[in-house]
This record gives structure tokens, sequence and C-alpha cells, in this order.
């Protein structure tokens, strides 16, 4: 058998070879998420079946794409009579390298999938140039430890099949000579006709467009369908699609259009200078003078708490501060990331998906809540557990209304826990004498604080770790316990008396099974005002982070010329709230769930009755008409208004932009 042939048919095996050890890694992600399938998916072996066959055929589209240079090579050095040992060695390292990188992209998108439910994609790329932060938490979280092993087996098995085959061929290249033009122009043939079904295979169908990741979708499951998305083909599609000019911006509707609509359901006017949302805010009385704490807390969905229906009693402080509290039971988080909970509960414009509107070496200025504050005499702190300069925070937050950053770089070596930084008990206690310092100055203060524990990697003190079965769950209650050890504390200052506390989550997390393509417990957040003036009660209105300053600020009686896209929770009332996560945004009310792919074209509607979630028995129904005009509205004058430079009363440019989530 010649060398050409014996070639062909090795890079065949090589190529089932790397189907079979993808379908491995598929298989691993469907064993972990097999607990969490609805009812009318679990159990479904036909379900299944397809969700792997569709695997199979995205992860060909990948491996032709490795091959197609392969094939190409063999016939330049078969026709040519070139066979030498250095092309097959070059070969060779071709493949490895290529397939080491699908095999790490494989066995990332576990973990990846099973936080976000999301096949990995091209917001992975905002942390690499968070190198340590990143392998810090890559090799902080035992639970990862399995899939890097999975991720050394595949490439220890396929660079020993390499080398192997290296060992078999390399004579048998060298030996061939004297080949006839009979024979070279047969070998060209197989040559072309073999790259050409390479070309077939990555592109993947007959139709006229190529394949893209909604052929995966095949049925009312989400995690079967996103199971068929090969995770190399959708951080490169994803990847690529971020380049295109096009999808620089968001084009949901003509940018005209969204601003009236925006400015009719927010009954707006305008102020000529300002932005067509700008309206003068006057509050009757004298302004109450009072400190503002906020709390972000990392990653803490509605769905954690017994008042929302968790039996695990995570949060016995946060449940017992809800009932002295004005809290607000129908609030979502703008985004699915800590920078878009930041952006919009600090200035009330909402997260457009994954992007990362503090990010760029230009800084964008927004006017907010600490513009706000800042102008009316108040000193305003922000508080973190990480690098100042972790989602360009410490540039954003200074260049928009913030005096003083307080970060890892500020706190002791030994108080660090992981390339996080501290411990939220660690950030609670740091920030105390602060704050009594800054009380003693006569002057009130704003002071923002993010937390960051329930966020892998977990680290959880030994007296949490019976609290509950999982380290998922243990970090939770030891969240709550910070917490509760804080505003104790604080209450018991006399500054603290004199204090209104938000308290919200940065954003949600999956809690219990999906119920549709975008999980509730994702942006279902808790929000609490608790403090001096407030009387507890509980609010059924749907708000949104985008709410919280104009809400502060209403509570506060302070007056300011607002331009941004939230409303006062208390004085005004939304028809539905909007939201999103990476590429996905839906708008909701009481009884109509609308989502919207905006990568895939692709809507999904649902109808909500008694806590449940349905399909919807009629998509074309008016009420997700008018939910679909709401978010698109709501979201394409956001874009526009950005883009124009409608951020804040200070004469600038467009902000730039660049993506970064962070969790």
């Amino acid at each position: 058998m010649s060398p050409f042939i014996k070639t062909l048919l090795h890079l065949l095996r090589t190529h089932l070879l790397a189907l079979a050890l993808l379908t491995a890694f598929r298989l691993v992600l469907l064993t972990a998420i097999a607990p969490d399938l609805t009812p009318d998916a679990s159990g479904r072996y036909d379900l299944y079946a397809m969700a792997l066959l569709r695997g199979l055929w995205f992860d060909n589209v990948v491996c032709c794409a490795v091959m197609l240079p392969a094939v190409l090579v063999v016939g330049v050095s078969a026709v040519s009579g070139w066979w030498h040992r250095r092309t097959l060695r070059g070969l060779h390292l071709w493949l490895g390298i290529t397939y080491a990188l699908i095999f790490a992209a494989s066995a990332a998108n576990i973990p990846y999938f099973l936080y976000f439910t999301k096949i990995l994609n091209a917001s992975i790329w905002n942390w690499a140039e968070y190198g340590t932060t990143t392998l810090g938490m890559l090799f902080g979280e035992a639970s990862y430890y399995i899939y890097m092993g999975l991720f050394a087996l595949a490439t220890a098995l396929m660079a020993w099949w390499l080398h192997r085959s290296y060992v078999r061929h390399h004579a048998a290249w060298v030996r061939q000579r004297g080949l006839s033009v009979q024979q070279r122009l047969a070998m060209a043939g197989v040559s072309l006709a073999l790259g050409g079904l390479c070309l077939f295979g990555v592109r993947g169908r007959m139709g006229y467009n190529p394949i893209k990741v909604s052929a995966a979708y095949f049925c009312q499951s989400t995690l079967l369908n996103n199971l068929g998305v090969n995770p190399m083909f959708c951080l490169l599609s994803s990847t690529f699609d971020d380049l295109r000019p096009e999808n620089r911006t968001l084009h949901l509707l003509p940018s005209q259009q969204a601003v009236r609509g925006a400015q009719q359901l927010l009954g707006r006017q305008g102020m000529p200078g300002l932005s067509p949302l700008a309206r003068e805010v006057k509050p009757e009385g004298q302004p109450t003078g009072q400190n503002v704490v906020m709390i972000l807390m990392e990653s803490m969905s509605a769905k954690l708490m017994a008042r929302f229906g968790h039996t695990g009693r995570l949060t016995p402080f946060l449940d017992s501060l809800y009932t002295q509290s004005l809290a607000f039971s129908n609030c979502y988080s703008s985004g699915n990331h800590t920078n878009h909970g930041l952006y919009a509960s600090l200035y009330a414009f909402p997260s457009i998906m994954f992007r990362n509107a503090m990010k760029g070496s230009n800084i964008p200025r927004y006017d907010g809540l600490p513009t706000a504050l800042q102008q009316a005499g108040y000193r305003t702190l922000f508080f973190m557990t990480h690098e100042s300069q972790y989602d360009n925070m410490n540039a954003f937050f200074r260049t928009n209304g913030y005096d003083e950053v307080y970060a890892q770089e500020d706190y002791p070596r030994s108080a660090r826990v992981n390339n996080f930084g501290v411990s939220d008990g660690f950030l609670f206690s740091y920030a105390l004498p602060v704050l009594r310092r800054k009380a003693a100055s006569g002057k009130p203060f704003f002071a923002t604080l993010l937390t960051i524990s329930n966020h892998p990697p977990y680290v959880v003190p030994e007296a949490f770790a019976r609290r509950a079965a999982t380290p998922e769950e243990q970090i939770v209650a030891y969240a709550d316990d910070c917490l509760r050890e804080f505003i104790t504390a604080a209450l018991r200052e006399p500054w603290g008396r004199n204090t209104l506390f938000v308290l919200v989550g940065d954003h949600g997390k999956l809690v219990g099974k999906p119920e549709g393509e975008l999980p509730e417990s994702y942006n279902h957040v808790p929000l609490l005002f608790f403090g001096r003036g407030i009387t507890p009660q509980e609010r059924t209105d749907f708000v949104g982070q985008i709410d919280i300053a104009p809400t502060v600020l209403g509570l506060l009686r302070l007056p300011y010329v607002q331009h941004d896209f939230g409303i006062d929770a208390l004085r005004e009332q939304r028809p539905a709230i909007f939201y999103s996560a990476d590429k996905t945004i839906a708008a909701r009310n009481d009884s109509a769930l609308f989502v919207y792919s905006v990568e895939h074209n692709r809507t999904w509607c649902y109808d909500l009755h008694h806590n449940q979630c349905t399909p919807a028995r009629n998509p074309r129904d008016a009420a997700f008409t008018r939910l679909r005009h709401y978010v698109f509205t709501m979201l394409q004058a956001a874009e526009s208004l950005v883009q124009q430079g409608y951020t804040t009363r200070s004469p600038h440019a467009p902000s730039s932009r660049s993506t970064e989530p962070r969790s």
C-alpha cells in the first residue's frame, strides 16, 4: 500500500478517534445535566440520542476544519513527490495542537454550561487579561479538577495515537520515489475529492447558509438543545460574529423609532441639549440627609431565599430582613454578570446582552447615583474584594462619581482566600471602621459594597461546612451570615441608625431545574430597602436594577436631572420588566414571558400561571407582541443613547465599548 493511501487512512482513523473523544465529553455533560432535565425531557432516551447525533454533526464540522489543511498537505506532498519526514512531523504537530485546543474547549464547557446553562462563547475572551485571577479560579475550585483530568486524558490519548502513527509511517514517506504521471493525477483527484468532502463537512449542510448554532435546537428542552452544540464551534462562531461590523451595535429596531418609543413608554419628552429622556426631578420635602449603604450580593438569586420557595433555610437573615424592609418581590437583574449589575444599579442604564459598558481605554462617562450623591455633598466610596483593575472598575468608578475605591491592594496579603481576593467577612469588617471615620466628618456618605464569596472557587469556612449538603449551598449560608454580622454591627453605630440600606443581587444563578430557555433564577434577585423612615411592606410591582438609583434618590428627596431608563418605583410603575443574559433578551409581566435569542433570531413564548412557566398555547397572542415591543424598544433606545453620548450632562464623545463578563 502506498504512503499516500496509508496516510489518508491514518487521517480518517484520527478523525474518527477525535469524534469518539468529543462524544465522550458530551456524554459526561449529559450525565451532569440529567438530574436537571424537566419532566418532559427526563428519561427520554430518544431525545438524548437526537442531541448526541446533532452533537456528532457539529463535532464533524470542527474536525473537518482540522482535516482540510491536513488533506491538502498530504495531496501536495504526494503529487509533487516531496515526501519528507519533517512534513509528516509538522502534520502531526498541527493535529496534536488543534485537537488539544478543541478538547480544552470541550472540557471547559462542562463547568461553564453547568454554571451559565450556555455553551462556551466569546465572553470567555474577557477573562484572558486577568491571567492570575482566572487561573486562580480554575485551580482553586476542586470540582473543576475532574474536567481538567478529562482534558489531560483525551489529549494524552490523541498524542499517543499520533506518535504511534508517526513511528509506523515515517519510513514509508522517505521511500516514496518515481511516481508516474498517471499516479500523480490519480492522487491529485483523490486529494481534491477528499478536500471537497472536508469543505462540505465544514459547511455542514446543503442549504443556502452554512450550519449555525440554531441547527442544534430540536425540542423544548434548553439543556438538550444546547447539548448538541460543539463548544469550539460556538466559541469561534460567536467570536467572529462579534468582530463583524454589523454586530458591534444592536439592531433590533431603527434607532429613532426606538427612542420615540422609549419616550412614550417612560412618559418623557426630553430636554434640549441633554437627552431625549432627560427630565428634572424635584421631590417634595427637605432632603433626609441619610447615609446610603448599597450591597450588591454576588450571585444571590431570589430563588435561594425561603420567601421564594427554597427549602434549605440558607438565608435566615435575609429572609428576616425582608419582612422588615420595603421589599420588591418582582425585581430582575439587568444581565447575568456582575458588571451588568453594577452598571444598571448605579447608573440606571440597561445592560446590552454580554457587553461590559465599563471597559475600554477611553473611559465612558455616566451620570447616576454616585454622581448625584457626590454633587449633593456625599462622600462616595466603593469596596470590592478583588484587585481594583478588575473589569476596569477603578478607572470607571473614579471617573463616574466615586471618591474612593477600596480593593485587594488595600488589604493584607494574608486576608486573601483566592484569586478573587478576600472573603465577604473580611470585606465587611474592613469597611466598618472606614465608614465610622467618614461618618465622624459630619458629611453623609454613600458606600457600595460588592461581595464575592458566592462565586467559584468557593471557600467555605469550617463552621458552615455542615450547614448544607453542597459547597454551593454552604457558601450561600456563609454569605447570609456575613450580611447579618455587618448589618447588626452597623445598626449599633450612630451612623447606622441614620442610614438607608439597599440590598440587591448583582445577578442570579441557576437554582433548581431550568423551566425554559432563560431560567428565571438567573435574573430574579432580591431587592430590599431598609432603614429609618422605611415602612415595611412587600411590593409586587415589576422593577429592575435600573430602577434602584431613581428610587434611592426619591427616598432621600434629592433633586436631580435624570436622563436614564430608571423609574422611581414608589411613584411610577412599569407595565413589564426587561432584561438579558448574554445574547438572550427577555420581557415579562405577571402572565407572560417573551424570550428572544439575538444571536439565533429565535423566539420563545411562555405562559405564567401560579409560579409555573409553560410554553405558550398561543405565541401570537397580543401579550407577547407587547412584551417584544417593550424589550426591543428599551434596549435599542439604550444602544442609541449610549452611542450618541447621552449618558451624562457633561459633553463628551460617544463611549467606546468592549465586552467582559465576570461570573
